[in-house]
């Protein structure tokens, strides 16, 4: 039996990942998979910050690229791996140039698309919408919004169940099959 996909979605400082991780939580058997990476004092400091948050509630995976691999990491005892979150992902295999062109595909997504189809486990993944607001300024950005939005996309197709969470208010926007 594959596992069913919780997507949480939201603006910046919505409260979406305080949501993701309360849903995780009705779980006994739980994996965190980060996808940031200290790459400055303050992005360190937040990630001891959330590290400290979850103490030693979750097996934690950081995973800054392969986000295909991190069912590997799946024990049969794991019910739930939660996924914090697309967009730092993204950003990660943007700056390494892993995409083969402005709209082509990139092998990182084709794999953890893939592996979504059929999940050993339940999972619960952060993005954000970063689109809701002004159209930015450069090309880069923009590059960087569209694909985000197109990613959100398929994973929300996959999803079983969709969030949108508003002032730490949860929505639910796709309900279970």
């Amino acid at each position: 039996m594959n596992g069913e996909i919780t997507l949480v979605t939201g603006g910046c400082r919505s409260g979406k990942s305080d949501y993701a991780l309360k849903v995780a939580m009705e779980y006994d058997h739980r994996v965190f998979v980060a996808t940031a990476e200290a790459c400055d004092e303050e992005m360190d400091r937040r990630i001891q910050r959330h590290r400290q948050e979850r103490g030693d509630l979750f097996q934690t995976m950081e995973e800054p690229l392969d986000l295909g691999r991190c069912f590997a990491a799946a024990t049969e005892q794991t019910q739930v791996v939660l996924i914090d979150c697309l967009p730092v992902w993204l950003g990660n295999l943007t700056f390494r140039e892993r995409f083969s062109g402005p709209e082509e595909s990139c092998p990182e997504i084709s794999a953890f698309l893939g592996a979504l189809t059929a999940p050993p486990c339940d999972v619960v993944i952060v993005t954000g919408e970063i689109g809701l607001g002004i159209v930015p300024a450069d090309p880069g950005t923009r590059l960087y919004r569209d694909r985000l939005g197109r990613l959100n996309q398929r994973v929300a197709e996959l999803a079983t169940h969709v969030y949108f969470v508003v002032s730490g208010l949860p929505m639910q926007i796709k309900p279970g099959r």
